[in-house]
């Protein structure tokens, strides 16, 4: 397989996936479903992981990772294939650009899950106040200690399901990417297709 159609394969594989990023953090603006105060949303909603990191700058590499298979430049130098090479040389900083991305998702997902959701919890017994009462990932070996958290109802898994999601995607985002980074270098070598014509 050439290392153009290969690199549209990526491209196609990291569309669906930047889409579920985006989809989970907006879910996250609504926890445990329902809608609440912004003051109480989860302070690492707010960095926009999905949206950002593993969404929008994953768009970057997607159109260049979809175009590479026919970009020729139109040739360089005389030669038609050194076109091919330069795209498939500049498709690495593009791949690079998704790593970034994809790795902000993924440190503001492990920061979320650690730290926990934040809910309304009982304040010396009588009062009812918002509240992170898992300051340390205390509750993701323990799930009795999911019962803390008194509204909004499912908050805690809704909270761990949706990060954790996030944090698979953007782990296999930034594997893809570097998937590409050695699929530029030999695109780069071999002028798109390594013991082949284009």
């Amino acid at each position: 397989m050439c290392s153009g159609s290969f690199a549209r394969c990526l491209g196609y594989t990291l569309l669906p996936l930047s889409l579920v990023c985006v989809l989970c953090n907006i879910l996250l603006f609504f926890p445990g479903g329902t809608s609440v105060d912004s003051g109480h949303i989860t302070e690492q909603v707010w960095y926009f992981g999905g949206i950002l990191g593993s969404g929008l700058l994953m768009i970057f590499p997607i159109l260049v990772f979809l175009g590479l298979k026919n970009n020729d430049c139109c040739g360089c130098c005389g030669n038609e294939s050194c076109g091919r090479r330069f795209a498939m040389l500049t498709s690495i900083l593009f791949a690079g650009v998704g790593v970034l991305g994809a790795g902000y998702s993924l440190i503001v997902s492990a920061v979320a899950i650690n730290r926990g959701p934040e809910c309304v919890v009982y304040i010396n017994g009588t009062n009812k106040q918002w509240d992170s009462p898992f300051s340390n990932g205390d509750y993701l070996s323990n799930k009795t200690l999911w019962s803390t958290c008194l509204e909004p109802g499912g908050v805690v898994s809704w909270h761990l399901s949706l990060f954790s999601v996030l944090l698979v995607m953007a782990l296999i985002q930034m594997a893809l990417c570097a998937v590409q980074v050695v699929n530029g270098l030999l695109g780069a070598l071999c002028g798109g297709c390594c013991g082949g014509s284009d």
